[in-house]
């Protein structure tokens, strides 16, 4: 009798141990499972702010090229000149039989800021003249504070004629 005692007291023991062992397995999985969501939303928020930049390196270069095509009318691409927000489509620019160069800078500067707000959140397009250097700057809202600020990446080109 004592030896089936002692076996029923030592089953006794033993029987809430598998369970607690598959509930240590569900909290190591589900923190595993956590990890892995949070390594996919970080790689997703990375990788916007990748296309970002480049669609602003794109755009930069863009109206750099059109600057650089359209230079009898170089000066009318300055911000000093005119606000992007100002210029206007030119009709007769469809091509450039009937289009003037002035014209044309205007028509460029009025796609440029569609493009931009197409492309970017919360955009800034700059375009500078200093000495003989043009510096076109575009800074964009990447943090989703609803301000483009010092906080947020600033894509600079420059180049001479």
């Amino acid at each position: 009798m004592n030896t089936q005692h002692r076996q029923i007291l030592q089953d006794y023991r033993q029987s809430g141990v598998s369970l607690l062992e598959v509930l240590i397995s569900i909290v190591v999985l589900t923190v595993g499972l956590l990890g892995t969501a949070h390594m996919q939303t970080t790689g997703l928020v990375n990788n916007q702010r990748a296309y970002q930049r480049s669609q602003a390196t794109l755009l930069a270069y863009d109206i750099a090229d059109r600057m650089r095509a359209n230079s009898a009318s170089i000066n009318n691409y300055l911000t000093s000149y005119m606000e992007l927000e100002d210029a206007e489509a030119q009709e007769n620019c469809k091509s450039t039989e009937s289009c003037t160069s002035a014209n044309m800078a205007e028509n460029d500067l009025f796609e440029w800021n569609v493009a931009l707000a197409t492309d970017l959140r919360g955009v800034n397009g700059l375009i500078t003249l200093s000495g003989e250097t043009y510096m076109i700057s575009i800074a964009w809202d990447d943090n989703n504070d609803g301000a483009t600020d010092d906080t947020d990446p600033n894509f600079q080109v420059s180049f001479k004629l």
